[in-house]
């Protein structure tokens, strides 16, 4: 990952802490969707709502598509409105980010007092995904 690539993970959970300091926490998932879309278009970010995501089989594409809620610069990006995140919720993020072939992703979760955003890299050679916090995320930049 590049300084930038980091960087513009930086600027989408920018965008989701003003969206949840201004609305506030425990709303649906879709107003913050909204919100979200709105904030991001007010600061010039081009983001993709309801990026649709297509599995293929031995080069066959399946009929089953996946919508991860949005995209940015090659971050798949899922929103939540729950007490608290699960197993299933960063599952569905990181099957988003082997599906769509990308290595950047966020998981927001709006429905905490403090708006929580994970930060995850996909490792394809080791099919290993990591949870990048304040204190490793320097060793994952590449230049």
């Amino acid at each position: 990952m590049t300084r930038q690539e980091y960087r513009d993970i930086y600027d989408a959970v920018g965008v989701a802490m003003e969206v949840h300091s201004t609305i506030g926490r425990g709303m649906a998932e879709q107003v913050y969707q909204e919100a979200y879309a709105i904030e991001a278009t007010m600061r010039g970010m081009d983001v993709e709502r309801e990026k649709k995501l297509h599995l293929s089989y031995k080069g066959v594409d399946l009929q089953k598509v996946f919508f991860a809620d949005f995209y940015y610069k090659g971050i798949i990006m899922e929103f939540k409105s729950v007490e608290e995140l699960c197993a299933e919720h960063r599952a569905q993020l990181l099957n988003y980010l082997r599906i769509a072939q990308l290595d950047r992703g966020i998981l927001f979760n709006f429905g905490e007092a403090s708006l929580r955003a994970e930060r995850y890299l996909y490792l394809p050679t080791e099919d290993q995904f990591v949870l990048l916090t304040h204190q490793n995320y320097k060793s994952y930049i590449t230049d």
